[in-house]
């Protein structure tokens, strides 16, 4: 009786979204097996079963996971309504069906993960995970030290408190933040309350799994051990330089 995949697992691995959102489509009488409405969460899905969403058959994708050196200027969205360059502009045509996991704003580079795997997508997002990112912020000025020390304690902003895992000063403008929980344009939202302006953000580190070489606009394609860093799994410390990256897309 246990033979088989659950069905949000096996819609999940269709790429329909995580298994959270799979549940919803089966409550929402959305999903057929066999033919018949399914509204049974725990339906087991076996080799010679065929599952619908919306009357659309529905087969297992293969995952698929990059990194992405997003390059300053493209915004993170498949169509923008106001004709901006994308992200996907730059991608080959057989991996534009990936969605982003997260984003960084127009004028932010970095690293960006993209995949058709809908559980990791929701863990590497989920606030519970607390996955780390790393950036290297320039500002329009020198930072005081006080202020500094404002990034850990927190800054009230119109978006509620916000606050930095962890600082680190680079140079007088120059500065080193790490995150948990990011809320939408955070680091910018923190240094405009403090009266700085923003003029470059660059994301290096996401969990254990480090930008390194890879050039912007390139992408690399991560193995179960990358994997693993990104998530933090991996039970090897994150290094204080990108010793874990991801490797040079061959030409």
């Amino acid at each position: 009786m246990n033979e088989g995949v659950r069905l949000n697992k096996f819609l999940a691995s269709c790429a329909v979204g995580s298994r959270r959102k799979c549940d919803e489509l089966i409550q929402e009488g959305r999903v057929e097996v066999n033919g018949s409405p399914c509204l049974n969460m725990g339906t087991r899905i076996g080799p010679g079963d065929h599952v619908r969403l919306d009357g659309k058959r529905v087969t297992p994708k293969e995952t698929k996971v990059i990194a992405f050196h997003k390059p300053r200027g493209f915004v993170c969205s498949k169509d923008d309504e106001l004709g901006r360059d994308t992200i996907y502009t730059l991608l080959p045509p057989n991996l534009r069906n990936l969605n982003h996991v997260g984003r960084l704003d127009r004028d932010s580079e970095g690293l960006l993960i993209l995949t058709n795997d809908g559980d990791l997508s929701q863990q590497l997002m989920h606030p519970s995970k607390s996955v780390e990112k790393e950036y290297l912020v320039t500002a329009d000025q020198a930072f005081e030290n006080a202020h500094l020390d404002q990034f850990l304690e927190g800054i009230y902003t119109p978006e509620g408190k916000l606050k930095a895992k962890a600082i680190e000063r680079l140079s007088p403008r120059r500065i080193k933040i790490v995150l948990e929980h990011g809320a939408k344009r955070q680091i910018r939202v923190m240094f405009e309350a403090l009266g700085y302006q923003v003029t470059k953000l660059l994301r290096v580190r996401i969990g254990g799994l480090w930008l390194g070489d890879l050039e912007a606009g390139r992408h690399a394609l991560l193995n179960s051990k990358e994997i693993e860093m990104l998530l933090g799994l991996s039970k090897a410390p994150v290094a204080k330089k990108p010793a874990n990256r991801p490797r040079r897309p061959r030409p």
